[in-house]
């Protein structure tokens, strides 16, 4: 995923410490039958139309947790992307599969899941998530997933931002940037004055959304374009006072920033949402005058 945080070094660290934990968690054998299984790759180029199609099939182990399950488990993943493009024309036709089977069963059988979405990329993210890459034209967002059901948490219009909100511990955090386009399903986030919907969430469940709106309907507009604006969304992280708590975890801030293109003038903002008590804390994020955040619900 490029210029995707997960080239970090602190995200290569969280992905090196939950590898850790999930090996020293699941250091047995994996329990079922042997499984054997293979599919094939393929690729169809027409010189005369110029069309390439392209099928390929991956297959994964990991440990994940399943929500309802109290110990990680091991899942055969099955990836199957295909995509279809026309040399010389704009955007792709592509559609990433995932299914997933527990390890030693038959992969005949049913899945414990089968996600199919647009796409053009899939990847796992510390054994907590799957993440498609949905760019199939100029505008490049993602869809967040837990691993262990498939059930997808959120979609993403920056690259996904993940941090540990503990010390002792590797207990993961994840946050995305939503722009709704004006064909949303959800009516409320075609509003003239919705500017983006930002999601905190842990690996099993959203843990809160907030709207950010914009006073100004012509403003909201112009923040939220996707052609027009770029924006940006990272982890600030303050160093604990460990003077009276040696264990004090660190904090965190998210800061979102949004600037306008060239030949535009830039005029950035800058929106500083703290987080306190693993929660976004709305009541305390700053926002320049005519901005709003308030907490939200998807349907």
């Amino acid at each position: 995923m490029p210029g995707s945080p997960f080239s970090t070094i602190r995200s290569i660290g969280l992905a090196l410490c939950a590898s850790l934990c999930v090996f020293a968690q699941t250091n047995s054998l994996a329990p079922g039958k042997s499984t054997q299984a293979q599919a094939s790759s393929t690729v169809n180029y027409s010189a005369s139309s110029g069309t390439i199609d392209i099928r390929n099939v991956a297959y994964e182990v990991t440990a994940t947790s399943t929500p309802g399950h109290p110990h990680q488990e091991w899942v055969l993943l099955r990836k199957t992307i295909q995509s279809k493009e026309v040399i010389g024309d704009i955007g792709v036709e592509g559609t990433v599969t995932v299914e997933a089977w527990p390890l030693g069963t038959d992969i005949r059988q049913k899945p414990l899941y089968s996600v199919s979405e647009s796409g053009t990329e899939v990847q796992t993210v510390d054994a907590d998530l799957f993440v498609v890459d949905r760019r199939t034209e100029e505008v490049s967002w993602w869809s967040v997933h837990n691993l262990g059901t498939g059930r997808r948490l959120f979609d993403t219009y920056v690259p996904l931002v993940s941090f540990s909100i503990a010390r002792d511990t590797v207990t993961t955090r994840y946050v995305g940037l939503e722009i709704p386009e004006d064909d949303n399903k959800d009516k409320r986030l075609t509003e003239p004055h919705v500017v983006a919907v930002v999601a905190y969430a842990s690996a099993d469940k959203i843990v809160r959304e907030a709207l950010l709106t914009c006073d100004d309907p012509k403003r909201a507009s112009l923040l939220r374009s996707l052609a027009d604006s770029t924006q940006m969304l990272s982890d600030i992280e303050t160093p604990p006072d460990t003077r009276r708590n040696k264990d004090a975890p660190p904090r965190h801030s998210l800061k979102l920033s949004i600037h306008q293109d060239y030949p535009s003038p830039p005029n950035p903002i800058e929106i500083d949402i703290p987080i306190t008590r693993d929660d976004l804390d709305l009541a305390n994020a700053k926002l320049p005058p005519g901005l709003h955040l308030t907490a939200w619900k998807r349907l």
